[in-house]
């Protein structure tokens, strides 16, 4: 579960964060009626009981047209209308009902992953070949949506869908049904219940598309994590080059777009997408989003739900873990039906050497590959230069209009990372607001980049941020220079649980062992939208250009992992269930 892209501008990620978190104060306008399982196979009569019974509380036929915006009618039974908190009430003791939920705002949470999982091709009685590639499975994508457009989703050698394909290729802004192919054979849009909640999303400030098109990324990569087709010579601004591809490149994808870039994804919506495709005949469904503790109960919660209505027909469903860690019970998505997938890392770095004005060098990690980085600047440790009024504590860790102006520019700041301020990205955002040449970050020890990488910025761990104190306090004129981030395959010890990855136990089902499984989720290539390079960090060093693959962190990223080799097993076992899949999964090793 990732959330908001690493490197926007930290002034939009924190307006839209303060939104959101009023909005979730008020009480919500929409409820999801929940009738358990369908009784009866004509959906029509199902959706006809779904308004008589808002026609009966409501008053009239029209009043309950206009307060409905769901009604789940193939997987399940219910539905989900703008109601007063009195209307809910009234509605909860009807004898169908089986329970009344409040909607709920939930959140997101390549090259060299796959080979290190020793998941390839070459590998003649692997998984990879005997599963045929994930051939005749289709795997549904509840994330943002897609980018069509990407090399990822090119449908050569793709056979036509199967006859049991019930699905659409829903048009919408810039998506239109021949964006669909052979590779993405349906794609659905979900945003009643988010507009419901937060007011019309307008297209025209090209924030989002009302369509299944993808304005962040994180869909377009999560799919590609899954499914990608095969793409050569893919990398992220000249990182982690290679070959780029799914994990079960042969299967199908199914899209359905429940994430909006403003920010949520509505659990009205999510369940829509689950009654769809289940309907549709989706063989797996990849979640990675969710809601951070405190848990709701499984009745009160819609991913819970709909999953369970879900792997009930066969169908497995695969979530991510969150993350809230390293701390304990802070993981979610804990329904027992369900895999649950924790981040781990592979043995793939991207360090960076900073060179001191005495030639010793301290080695970090990077993202930046822009201008102005081979040249000697100042260094200056940020509590030495502090704003006005300011503590040493915020300024050191360089938070936001902190630091003073004229002391920093042309510099390259020293940041420690502290209880209040832990983002690197804010640190980059504060010295490029006040012309600084560059951020040294130092932070605990941790394998993920959380550098920008628009910015000249060089992430190291506490001994060596303490060297670089060392080195300011013995020379009168410290400088210090950045190398180039490279890549670097095998040297690093993998796979560890990543740092940020949510821990068990379950806080809602402690006897419930979660996280069911990890997979790779810290620095993972895979394609992305090139309509969210325009709201990335920009800098007078490096332009935004678009670009088409990028590497990111998350157990948002883990989670189509194991919807890969699900798809993969699936193919090798079509008729095993959900439930035989996850115990193949989490009972099997191997020797090192």
């Amino acid at each position: 579960m990732a959330s908001f892209p690493s490197s926007w501008p930290c002034g939009v990620v924190l307006a839209l964060l303060c939104s959101l978190f009023l909005l979730g104060l008020a009480s919500s306008n929409v409820y999801i009626v929940y009738m358990g399982e369908r009784h009866t196979d004509e959906p029509n009569l199902l959706e006809d009981s779904h308004h008589q019974i808002l026609s009966d509380i409501l008053g009239s036929k029209e009043s309950a047209k206009e307060s409905i915006l769901y009604s789940y009618k193939h997987g399940f039974s219910g539905f989900a209308a703008v109601l007063s908190q009195s209307q809910a009430k009234l509605i909860a003791d009807v004898p169908e009902v089986v329970h009344v939920v409040p909607n709920r705002i939930l959140n997101l949470h390549t090259t060299r992953s796959w080979d290190f999982l020793q998941v390839k091709p070459q590998i003649v009685d692997g998984i990879l070949s005997e599963g045929h590639s994930g051939l005749g499975t289709i795997i549904g994508v509840m994330d943002t949506g897609i980018w069509p457009e990407s090399e990822s989703f090119k449908d050569d050698g793709m056979g036509k869908f199967p006859s049991r394909w019930k699905g659409i290729c829903q048009e919408g802004n810039r998506f239109n049904r021949s964006h669909c192919n052979r590779k993405i054979i349906g794609a659905r849009w979900y945003i009643k219940g988010y507009e419901a909640e937060f007011g019309k999303l307008s297209p025209s400030d090209g924030i989002e598309f009302l369509s299944p098109r993808d304005a962040v990324g994180h869909g377009t990569h999560t799919s590609s994590t899954a499914s990608g087709a095969e793409v050569k010579n893919a990398n992220f601004r000249g990182l982690a080059q290679g070959i780029a591809r799914g994990g079960a490149p042969s299967s199908w994808l199914a899209i359905y777009k429940v994430c909006w870039a403003t920010g949520g994804c509505s659990s009205a919506d999510i369940l829509a997408a689950f009654d769809d495709a289940i309907f549709d005949g989706v063989d797996i469904i990849s979640a990675s989003l969710g809601s951070p503790p405190p848990l709701s109960t499984y009745v009160d919660d819609a991913l819970a739900i709909g999953s369970f209505h879900a792997v009930a027909r066969g169908i497995s469903v695969v979530c991510s873990a969150g993350n809230t860690g390293p701390y304990p019970q802070t993981v979610i998505n804990t329904a027992p039906w369900v895999m649950t997938v924790a981040a781990s890392t592979i043995d793939r770095d991207f360090p960076a050497v900073i060179t001191q004005g005495n030639n010793q060098t301290v080695v970090g990690q990077s993202f930046y590959t822009g201008r102005g980085l081979n040249k000697f600047h100042p260094i200056v440790y940020g509590a030495d230069i502090a704003a006005t009024n300011i503590d040493g504590t915020s300024a050191g860790s360089c938070d936001l209009e902190t630091l003073n102006a004229t002391l920093a520019r042309g510099k390259v700041i020293l940041c420690f990372q502290s209880r209040w301020q832990r983002s690197a990205v804010i640190a980059s955002k504060s010295v490029l607001e006040i012309n600084g040449a560059g951020v040294i970050f130092a932070q605990f020890p941790t394998k993920d980049v959380s550098c920008p990488w628009s910015f000249p910025c060089v992430q190291v761990d506490f001994e060596a941020g303490t060297s670089l104190l060392t080195y300011m306090a013995a020379s009168r004129k410290p400088v210090v220079k950045f190398s180039f981030s490279k890549t670097v395959i095998g040297q690093q010890l993998a796979p560890e649980i990543a740092y940020f990855s949510s821990r068990g136990p379950s806080s809602l089902s402690p006897s419930v062992l979660k996280p069911d499984i990890a997979a790779p989720g810290v620095d993972i290539l895979a394609s992305w939208s090139p309509a969210s390079s325009y709201k990335l960090l920009n800098s007078p060093q490096t332009k935004a250009s678009p670009f088409n693959f990028k590497l990111d962190s998350g157990t948002s990223m883990a989670c189509p992992h194991i919807s890969g080799i699900v798809a993969l097993l699936k193919g090798i076992h079509p008729k095993w269930s959900p439930a035989a899949i996850k115990s193949a999964l989490v009972t099997t090793g191997k020797k090192t």
